[in-house]
Parts: structure tokens; C-alpha cells; sequence
């Protein structure tokens, strides 16, 4: 048999024991904070029904979902005429029913109507599970990612929408993020600049292509506009409102006028303002981080209202959060009227952000705190009742399998970065007393198993 070079699917990481510390620091940081503000976890299955997921998420997205094949020999369930007349789109449905879940909102709106009888509104959820999405990748964009998410629904208060700003903010705080932006806009304003140009049909269409100006500039947005079917009048008429300065406070004021005459567009600028002014009065901090952008577009096709965006001015990455409202998505599986609103981190944005600027606490290196030593077969005895004892306090704590060089033990340690070795030998089962050696310093101390518990405990 041949052998097979081992490698993984492009797009997708394998994850040492130092790099999961890393990533457990940033999930719990996370989860603290959600649960800070009443939110529950939920989880829900890697793979949802392809039903469930199509047409959630625009063209683009759709074709950028992982699709199953149906098990067993899928292709003679299909009349060998028609196969063969089918192209890949009309084919797909037909050889594969389920794919892996693009993110966590649509599987969450399925979740809520299938247990809308077992939950009490408005319902506080939060998710921290990986999803798939068939893109290129490249730095900051993987096929496989986590998504840590956040949402409320049976709720239209604006209250939750300034909650989520404060989230970001304290989250990201919390991870060690010093200079962040948190972009805010309102699908209604983008709505409404859709009709003042005529072309209300294609908002989809501007929105996917105003959300990529990061990506591809001014001349790019204006390339796809124009393939679109917008007019050269209709992009005069869009540029000053793309390329809009200033304050919040400004922006707001020249889009009132602007759109003046739509009560779709004032709707949108109202809730702006609104939420604007409930962070300032829930935290001044978190206020500052706001920008508002109209260009913030978040192709998803199911934003109905706010929606966000968060990007760190510290690397140059793309947004490492984002999410909206969405007033009618679980109408899609038969429940009307549930009106919803939440936000994602994007988990593995966020974790190559800390690396780059080395933000990650000392202590996420290492998960066992002291290595005891093995000198002999005498010694055994000692040294594993001691590690009982100190595993019983909580403390991490291993014992060295067998009986090698000392320096072989010591290179463990340091491999591992455990702080703290305690050597056993002869002189120190006689005399009682323990010698704890410090690795970073690589000073030696004589302790009795009381006090090297409770200076293990200490720090």
C-alpha cells in the first residue's frame, strides 16, 4: 500500500496544546461576559438540513456553504436522463440534503421555532461553536472557524442593540484590545438610499457591493455597481453619501436631509440616535468606540435594522466582529412576527490579533504548575502521595513516568513551561524538607509538604 503524505483540507488548522490555551483564554473571557448580561448557552448540530441554510444568506453566501453528499450510491436514486440534463445548482439538492452550518444565527432561528414552546421570551442565548464556509483562504479567513455569538429574540427594544455595543467593548477590553472601532449603520438607511436612486429592487445588490469598499476601493465598488445595472447618475448620487465625514452627530444631521422625504430612512436614523444615546448613558467609554459608517452594508441577506461591525486599529485584519437585527428571520421556518438581534466574535481573527501584538497572559502557556521529580524506586512512594496531596488542593501537578537524568526531567519542564519542579531524592525523604527549584529563575528553596502547598496555592 502506498503511503499517504499526511496534510489537512486547505483552510484549515491543526491546534498544539499551547495554541488551545490561547484559544480557551479568549472563549472564557468571552463566555464571562455573556453571561454577565444574562445570556444561556445553547448548541446545535455541526450540520443543518440544506433547506434549512439556502437562501439565508444571498447568492454569494449560498454558494459558499459546504454541502454533504447523501451516504450510500445517491446517483442511481436519480433517473440516468435526467442526471445527465442537470447542472450543478439543480443537481445539488437532489445528491446531498444536508451541509455543514455557515454560521450560528440561521441554525439558532431553527432552534427557536422548534423549541418556541420550552422557551421563555425574550430569549438570551449565546453560542461558541465552529462553522464552514467554502471561501478562499487567506490571513484572517479560514474554512473552518469559530463564531462566538450572542442574541436576543422576542424583543424590538433598543436597549439590546446598546447592549451589544458594551459587550464589544468590555469583551474585546477584557482580551487586552486597546484601539478598536465599533462601525454602526441601519439596513433601513441603506434601504431608503436604495429608493432615492430609483432602484429600490437592487438594494441587495448595493449592499454587496458597498460592503466590499474595505476590500476592493472606490473604483471596485463603483465597477460592480455599474455591472449591476446602476447608472453613472445614480453612483453622482451615491458618492457623497459613501465618502460622508465627520462626527456621529454630523453624519446623522446630513443624512436627515438627505433623506428627508423617507420615513423608512428617518426610522433608521432615529434608532441611530437612540442608541447612540443609550450607550452614552450605560457607559461614556463604549460610546467613544462608535463610528457610524454608512457604508457598513453586512451583505446577509435577513438584517432588517442596526447592524455592526468591529475592527481593531491595533493590526491590519479584517473585522474581527459583526452582526444586526433581524426582524422576521425565523419566519422563514413558519413563526412570524419574532423580532431578533445579535452579534458574533469572531474567534479566530481575535486569537491571530492577540498573537501578532503578543497581548496573551503569561499564564496561558503552561497548564501544569509543578513537575515532581523521579529520581528512584525509594523515592516513589513519597513522591506520589505528594502528588495526591496536591492534586487534592486543585493544583496541577504532574509526576515524572520514570526514572531519567535529571536534566531530561528539567528540558519536560521547560518544554512545557511548568513553573515549578520539586525534586525527591534520598537526602530529602530523610530530612522531610522538599526541594521546590524555580525554572525562571532557577533558584532552589527547602520546603516542608505543608508550606509547599500553601505557597503552591499562593500564586
Amino acid at each position: 500500500m502506498a503511503q499517504i503524505k499526511p496534510s489537512i483540507p486547505k483552510g484549515t488548522r491543526d491546534f498544539s496544546p499551547s495554541e488551545m490555551e490561547k484559544r480557551n483564554f479568549i472563549f472564557a473571557t468571552i463566555k464571562a461576559v455573556f453571561k454577565k448580561y444574562g445570556y444561556q448557552e445553547i448548541q446545535t448540530p455541526s450540520f443543518e438540513n440544506l433547506q434549512t441554510l439556502t437562501g439565508k444568506y444571498g447568492e454569494e453566501g449560498d454558494r459558499l456553504i459546504f454541502k454533504i453528499l447523501n451516504s450510500g450510491d445517491f446517483k442511481s436514486k436519480i433517473d440516468s436522463v435526467k442526471y445527465a440534463s442537470l447542472n450543478t445548482q439543480s443537481l445539488t439538492p437532489l445528491i446531498a440534503e444536508k451541509a455543514l452550518r455557515y454560521d450560528l444565527t440561521v441554525p439558532f432561528a431553527r432552534y427557536v421555532v422548534m423549541h418556541q414552546n420550552d422557551i421563555a421570551l425574550p430569549f438570551k442565548r449565546f453560542q461558541i461553536q465552529p462553522v464552514w464556509r467554502a471561501d478562499r483562504p487567506q490571513r484572517g479567513r479560514y474554512r473552518e472557524f469559530y463564531q462566538c455569538d450572542v442574541d436576543v429574540v422576542g424583543s424590538d427594544s433598543l436597549i439590546n442593540e446598546a447592549e451589544f455595543v458594551l459587550i464589544y467593548n468590555e469583551a474585546l477590553y477584557n482580551l487586552g484590545l486597546k484601539d478598536f472601532t465599533i462601525k454602526l449603520n441601519n439596513r433601513k438607511i441603506l434601504a431608503a438610499i436604495a429608493e432615492l436612486i430609483g432602484k429600490p429592487a437592487l438594494l441587495i445588490d448595493m449592499t454587496v457591493a458597498i460592503d466590499k469598499l474595505d476590500k476592493i476601493g472606490i473604483d471596485g465598488v463603483i465597477n460592480e455597481l455599474i455591472d449591476k445595472g446602476f447608472t453613472t447618475t445614480d453612483i453622482a448620487i451615491l458618492d457623497p453619501i459613501i465618502n460622508l465625514e465627520g462626527t456621529n452627530r454630523s453624519k446623522i444631521e446630513t443624512l436627515k436631509k438627505v433623506l428627508r422625504n423617507s420615513a423608512l430612512g428617518i426610522a433608521g436614523l432615529t434608532e441611530l440616535e437612540t442608541i447612540l444615546s443609550l450607550v452614552n448613558k450605560l457607559d461614556s467609554s463604549a460610546a467613544d468606540r462608535i463610528a457610524v459608517d454608512i457604508t457598513l452594508a453586512r451583505g446577509l441577506n435577513y438584517y432588517t435594522g442596526c447592524i455592526y461591525e468591529v475592527k481593531t486599529n491595533e493590526v491590519n485584519m479584517g473585522s474581527i466582529g459583526g452582526g444586526g437585527r433581524y426582524d422576521d428571520l425565523t419566519g422563514m421556518f413558519g413563526l412570524k412576527g419574532l423580532t431578533g438581534v445579535g452579534i458574533s466574535f469572531g474567534a479566530d481573527r481575535i486569537y491571530d490579533v492577540l498573537n501578532e501584538l503578543n497581548l496573551f497572559p503569561s499564564d496561558t502557556e503552561s497548564t501544569t504548575q509543578v513537575l515532581i521529580s523521579n529520581f528512584d524506586k525509594k523515592c516513589e512512594d513519597l513522591a506520589l502521595s505528594l502528588l495526591q496531596r496536591i492534586r487534592n488542593e486543585q493544583i496541577a501537578a504532574e509526576f515524572y513516568p520514570t526514572t531519567a537524568k535529571l536534566k531530561k526531567q528539567l528540558t519536560y519542564a521547560d518544554s512545557k513551561k511548568i513553573p515549578f519542579v520539586v525534586l525527591i531524592g534520598e537526602e530529602e525523604a530523610n530530612s522531610g524538607l522538599l526541594t521546590l527549584k524555580n525554572m525562571k529563575s532557577g533558584e532552589q528553596s527547602k520546603l516542608s509538604t505543608v508550606d509547599l502547598i500553601a505557597f503552591l496555592k499562593s500564586i
